[in-house]
């Protein structure tokens, strides 16, 4: 039986590396996390997934635009492992691991570190300064991914949300459907099935990681009367044109998984070879549009750097200063100057 792969010797083993390339995919690991679980192994032969968690030589490159905290997660962080960017919503983190770590992740900088993971007294507080905030009317489970806790773990997570009465909404941002559906069995659906609706928001960016697996667990959670939608990123060289992601926003809806997000890539260190210009992802925005029924278009969107949230895309909140240089119309209505940051070619 396939085991997770997580060091370069594995990656070698498994034929996925050279031995001459293993120096610079060393360095690579001492920096960012490395996993690739026996579901992706799988379909580790489609270079759209490939890219996606095959650690790369070119993660070493970075520029000066680069962030460690792309989307200004910490200036947001009132107590640990809570993000409270937007006043009716928090993120909450009660771990940093993952099934699976992606190359192009925009908290790469945090996850897999033990001292993420939420100590018993931490997540206490946590669920205090929820308590405390009468305006958060939802929770959304992030991290790390919240489907990697054990059973008992989630449960009493869930248990103690359903108790704060002003909290109506939960959300699990998850890459678990498509990266490691084993580890959902039938014993976690009662778990997600509550007065309280719990959204499960499934991060996936091609057609391809939706496999014969990932369709048993997705139908099942839909039948568990889970709403179900997705998130994806824009990314070079995976689903960069608007022939793949109409395949893959037409499979998610024929799946009853309704495309939420389509992210612009963020400023994360090493990631500027995923990275695609702006007006690109514009222009295959615009192409969806014009083939693809409204209920399998997501909302293009990208996230500010420096905490200023998400802004869609679109030309009525981003326009072209110059050949690099766009002014963004954030949620506080100012306006931030953003430059395309790419791989030179």
């Amino acid at each position: 039986m396939k085991k997770t792969l997580r060091s370069t010797q594995q990656l070698i083993q498994a034929g996925l590396i050279d031995a001459d390339d293993a120096p610079g995919i060393e360095r690579v690991a001492e920096n960012f996390q490395v996993a690739i679980s026996p579901q992706v192994q799988t379909q580790i032969q489609h270079e759209a997934v490939r890219l996606q968690y095959l650690p790369s030589e070119q993660e070493l490159k970075t520029s000066a635009a680069e962030l460690n905290d792309p989307i200004g997660d910490q200036k947001f962080t009132p107590v640990k492992g809570i993000t409270h960017r937007y006043p009716d919503r928090v993120l909450l983190k009660p771990l940093h691991t993952c099934a699976v770590y992606c190359r192009f992740c925009f908290r790469r900088e945090k996850v897999g570190q033990a001292e993420e993971l939420l100590r018993s007294d931490e997540l206490e507080q946590a669920f205090q300064y929820i308590e405390q905030n009468p305006q958060i009317w939802e929770v959304i489970l992030t991290g790390g991914d919240p489907l990697s806790l054990s059973l008992a773990k989630l449960e009493a997570i869930l248990a103690r949300l359903d108790q704060i009465d002003h909290v109506k909404i939960i959300r699990i941002h998850t890459r678990i459907p498509v990266a490691d559906p084993q580890k959902i069995s039938d014993d976690y659906l009662p778990i997600l099935k509550r007065q309280k609706p719990i959204y499960i928001i499934i991060h996936c960016n091609s057609h391809l990681e939706l496999h014969n697996d990932s369709v048993e667990l997705i139908n099942k959670l839909v039948d568990n009367g889970n709403p179900l939608l997705s998130q994806s990123v824009l990314l070079k060289g995976v689903n960069n044109s608007a022939k793949q992601l109409e395949k893959l926003f037409r499979r998610l809806v024929e799946l009853r998984v309704r495309p939420y997000y389509l992210h612009h890539p963020d400023l994360a260190r090493g990631t500027s070879h995923f990275r695609v210009p702006l007006q690109e992802g514009r222009d295959i925005t615009a192409q969806l549009r014009q083939s693809l029924s409204g209920i399998a278009q997501p909302l293009y969107v990208l996230d500010v750097p420096g905490g200023h949230g998400k802004v869609p895309a679109g030309r009525e909140f981003i326009r072209r200063e110059e050949e690099m240089t766009w002014k963004i119309q954030t949620i506080h209505d100012t306006f931030i100057d953003y430059q395309d940051q790419l791989q030179d070619t």
